[in-house]
């Protein structure tokens, strides 16, 4: 069978970056992602067995979506058609559908990869969908965002999906050295000598980015003049000259935008100062708008902290209040702030429950009509309807406290913690609810 899945000849790679030409060719090559492609894992038995259907691969950049992609091709002997997100259309689509119609009947199976899927509109999802439903091709797309947010639900239900992982250092240490000693696709061919402290450095600007990393290693390789002996030592110095400043990978309305703010959050929560104020930069530094940051401050100061420090909200308010005033960049000082107030308080989530509970009581059981006593008097006529008749008006009675019933029912929704300032109003609680007690057992 003619062999759909050649890799190019080296002399048309030879000007192609390092990334493109040490892509790895098999499983045995590719480099991190244990998590789906380890010995046993669903992924790579679908591959070992040749029964991968449509998939959908979503991670950042730089971490082996188009690889893979290759690799199943490869190991599950189709052919390997390739289609951009941004660039092809319904048409392009037709045409490879068409093509891969052709070859089945030739028993020959096509892998359509479709990069930044997330880019093609409803209409072009649409017209993937009854190819990929019989067969006619076996899709991957590849994607930085959340299929889950960005992908028509109907292909998202017809594929199986897996998150690729930003790789880790060591994993990128092991591809600069694999790059450094490949003479046929990698830089080989003549002495490279990298420190220590220069792969980590590259390791660790790249940011799981293999591409990236790969990339900045080839500039540092080839820009490097060679000592006296023939061989190029690539230094700490060269590495940082060969690889651009970090940017931070962050889509202000999808994963990341949602997972941060998760993330912030339950570090205020947790009562961690440092990951809030390392998340609440991160945030900053990607340009996220500052009032929703403010917004979700003045929602955990109640949330989360409550009435263990009422200040909390006081702090929240008064920093969303200021930020609007004195605008970036000094507000990030406010932030600051706010975030590492609210992450120090003591934390109480006492308010939140109370009014979930009430809530669901409402939505849930019997409304309960307010009690005669309760109700209002000062309308002409209340009192023939007995409205008001029997209230007893507290602040006329010592420590501006009098038993008196305010629910039909003593339910009880609100449990103060011992957390902070709350201890101070669960003591005051239970010191009027013994003098409630008392007066009901006379």
């Amino acid at each position: 069978m003619e062999d759909f899945f050649q890799q190019k000849p080296a002399d048309t790679l030879s000007d192609a970056p390092l990334s493109t030409r040490m892509r790895p060719e098999s499983l045995e090559e590719y480099v991190g992602q244990t998590h789906i492609l380890g010995p046993g894992k669903l992924l790579r038995r679908a591959i070992e067995a040749d029964r991968i259907s449509s998939l959908i691969l979503f991670g950042p950049p730089g971490t082996g979506k188009t690889t893979l992609a290759k690799i199943i091709a490869g190991a599950t002997c189709s052919k390997f058609e390739s289609l951009s997100g941004v660039e092809s259309n319904v048409a392009d689509i037709r045409r490879v559908v068409a093509q891969a119609a052709q070859r089945r009947a030739n028993g020959v199976r096509t892998i359509l990869f479709i990069d930044e899927i997330h880019r093609f509109n409803k209409a072009q999802q649409d017209v993937l969908l009854p190819e990929v439903e019989s067969g006619v091709v076996r899709l991957i797309g590849a994607t930085t965002q959340n299929p889950l947010f960005s992908i028509n639900s109907a292909l998202v239900s017809r594929s199986q999906i897996f998150e690729l992982r930003s790789l880790e250092e060591s994993d990128l240490l092991v591809l600069i050295h694999r790059a450094l000693a490949d003479a046929g696709r990698g830089l080989g061919k003549q002495k490279n000598i990298i420190e220590p402290d220069a792969a980590a450095f590259l390791a660790r600007l790249a940011d799981g980015d293999a591409r990236k990393c790969l990339n900045a290693l080839e500039i540092a390789a080839l820009t490097t003049p060679p000592s006296s002996d023939g061989a190029v030592r690539i230094d700490l110095e060269a590495a940082q000259e060969s690889i651009q400043r970090k940017a931070v990978v962050y889509d202000g309305t999808g994963d990341a935008h949602y997972d941060t703010i998760s993330a912030f959050i339950k570090s205020i929560r947790g009562s961690d100062p440092d990951a809030a104020i390392y998340w609440l930069a991160k945030m900053l530094h990607a340009g996220e708008e500052v009032r929703f940051i403010t917004r979700r401050l003045v929602i955990c100061a109640s949330e989360d902290i409550g009435l263990a420090d009422s200040n909390a909200l006081v702090v929240a308010q008064a920093a969303a209040q200021a930020v609007e005033f004195i605008g970036l960049p000094e507000a990030n000082l406010l932030l600051a702030h706010a975030t590492l107030y609210l992450a120090t308080a003591p934390k109480s989530n006492s308010a939140t429950m109370a009014i979930g509970k009430a809530s669901a009581e409402v939505r849930e059981g019997r409304t309960l009509a307010v009690p005669e006593h309760l109700r209002d008097g000062h309308y002409k006529g209340s009192e023939r309807l007995g409205h008001g008749k029997g209230y007893l008006y507290s602040h006329d009675f010592e420590g501006s406290y009098v038993p008196q019933a305010y629910l039909p029912e003593g339910r009880c929704y609100f449990e103060p913690t011992e957390n902070g300032l709350e201890k101070r109003i669960k003591e005051r609680l239970a010191h009027w609810r013994e003098i409630f007690e008392e007066a009901n057992r006379k």
